[in-house]
């Protein structure tokens, strides 16, 4: 396996992967033997990092491709940050964070709107409503009420906005899967089973993004 060592004046060692990259970073004294004793030792875990970032999808921001924001395709184009029906703006740099920005923004409005709206109607009481940059779940819910959404679900439709919205409120009455849960959400979203396998088409996003 190769890596690079990065030495200074600190007391352990540690490893890192970036961008598919081993880094480790070792006390000054630190023989190459037990550097590489050190690397041994988490290879599993190295091995399992550096698979999930070469495996992840490096999206192409350039004018002229398209990009799917709240469920619809928008062609991206030059300008200034902003959504119509069918453009996406984003600055000529940084464009990756420009779109990451507005997706928090997006995901926050239309997140709290759904919520707020579900919560009303099938009586659920919940604490605050968090957006996050989680990779591994779409959203959230402990046991103080509190919601967390990814701000990737700003690509998603609205039908599925309104399914995990649901699915999170359900949580705070029963913090399982259990029967009594999914019954529960399928009193609200009747077609749950259906969404949650339509949900499974955008997993795209949490490699790209």
């Amino acid at each position: 396996m190769e890596y690079t060592v990065l030495r200074s004046q600190r007391k352990t060692m540690s490893v890192s992967v970036k961008d598919a990259k081993v880094i480790v970073r070792a006390t000054m004294r630190a023989s190459t033997q037990k550097i590489e004793d050190f690397v041994n030792r988490h290879r599993v875990w190295i091995m399992r990092r550096v698979k999930e970032q070469e495996e992840r999808h490096i999206p192409d921001f350039a004018d002229g491709t398209f990009v799917e924001i709240l469920g619809r395709e928008r062609r991206i184009e030059t300008g200034r940050t902003k959504l119509t029906s069918d453009t996406l703006y984003l600055p000529r740099e940084n464009r990756e964070e420009a779109l990451i920005r507005l997706l928090k923004t997006l995901s926050r409005e239309r997140m709290t709107a759904i919520t707020e709206e579900l919560a009303a109607r099938y009586g659920f009481r919940y604490e605050r409503i968090r957006v996050t940059s989680a990779r591994t779940r779409w959203g959230s819910c402990n046991v103080r009420g509190t919601i967390a959404y990814s701000f990737r679900t700003a690509v998603l439709p609205e039908e599925l906005m309104r399914y995990l919205a649901a699915h999170e409120l359900c949580h705070t009455r029963h913090m399982d899967h259990s029967k009594a849960f999914w019954d529960l959400l399928e009193k609200i979203i009747p077609n749950c089973k259906a969404q949650r396998r339509k949900l499974k088409s955008y997993l795209w996003v949490m490699k790209c993004l």
